[in-house]
């Protein structure tokens, strides 16, 4: 039988799963026990088969709120994905690598990766569908991590489920690794890990914050190149929460160039060129760039990695910020 074809018959026909809830998961709220056991599925998606009468224990269908004791095995269904009414819209993507399981392309800053509130289309999600209409089929079309809308660089796509699930556990199981370029306001000393909770802003909920018992997010940090008031870091991610670069340099007193939820107001450097506060002034986005991509191919196993520098408008303020230097040396 033709693969595509019955991945696709999967997907319209639906689903049945039986879970084994471990002793350590019992007195856990079922719709909490079911997203640590299901981490491939959102939480929405969860509850919306609770509500449904989809998981059941016995003859009895579960509600979110019911707590686990134990008495046997969930019997969940997984309803047919219906294709998503999202557009196909052809634009210019650049494709770093592509073949029957993945594609990895290198994202410009300004593009939304998924449709939204404010975003309903020219998403980059719509722009793979030009390329691949049955990623309509796949859970937000094979997309299994996000880049902010102004942060450049490589992201991997899953073209079928069975890729989408292994990319799904590896990111779990901290296997993929990131690595990112920034530029900062103010100069680090040397670099470090950062080992600090992230959580929903207490008083803003668009922004994110360094959080007391919220979720665990490490964030290692190198310099490697230093200005008179700026730095080219490089950080890796070893978890991936939102915003978890920009949240974490910013509560460390180095924001970055840029940057307009965590930046604070534009601050020029004293005695800097007319080029230099030009280039800050117009640099208006956050100035992180997601340079490397390293994970197991699904399919084969193979690790495998993809490296993309900057693009122009991060590689122009870094040339001014050396220039800046230069002409302070020089003096």
């Amino acid at each position: 039988m033709n693969p595509e074809r019955e991945e696709r018959r999967r997907a319209e026909a639906g689903s049945r799963l039986r879970l084994t809830i471990p002793e350590e998961m019992e007195g856990l709220r079922v719709d909490q026990a079911m997203a640590r056991l299901l981490p491939r599925y959102s939480r929405s998606a969860i509850q919306g088969w609770l509500r449904a009468g989809h998981v059941t224990l016995g003859k009895r269908a579960l509600k979110p709120s019911d707590r686990l004791a134990g008495a046997g095995p969930l019997e969940v269904f997984v309803p047919p994905q219906e294709p998503a009414e999202w557009l196909a819209q052809p634009m210019e993507l650049d494709l770093v690598y592509r073949d029957a399981d993945i594609l990895v392309v290198d994202k410009p800053a300004g593009l939304v990766v998924h449709p939204g509130a404010g975003n309903p289309d020219g998403t980059l999600l719509n722009g793979l569908l030009a390329l691949d209409d049955s990623l309509r089929l796949l859970p937000r079309a094979g997309i299994v991590h996000r880049l902010d809308k102004d942060t450049s660089g490589l992201m991997v796509v899953a073209l079928n489920e069975s890729a989408r699930q292994d990319l799904v556990d590896q990111l779990s199981a901290r296997s993929v690794s990131r690595r990112y370029l920034a530029v900062t306001c103010g100069v680090p000393v040397a670099g470090e890990t950062i080992d600090q909770d992230i959580g929903r802003h207490p008083g803003d909920r668009i922004r994110m914050a360094v959080r007391t018992r919220a979720k665990p997010a490490i964030t290692h940090v190198r310099v490697v190149e230093k200005f008179r008031a700026h730095a080219l870091v490089e950080a890796r991610l070893e978890t991936g929460r939102t915003h978890q670069i920009r949240v974490h340099l910013a509560w460390r007193g180095f924001p970055l160039v840029g940057d307009p939820l965590y930046g604070g107001r534009l601050k020029i450097p004293p005695d800097a060129s007319a080029a230099l506060a030009r280039a800050l002034q117009d640099f208006r986005r956050q100035a992180l760039h997601a340079t490397e991509l390293s994970l197991d191919h699904p399919g084969t196993r193979k690790r495998m990695t993809w490296e993309r520098p900057p693009p122009e408008d991060f590689r122009h303020l870094l040339d001014t910020l050396g220039e800046d230097l230069r002409r302070a040396d020089a003096k």
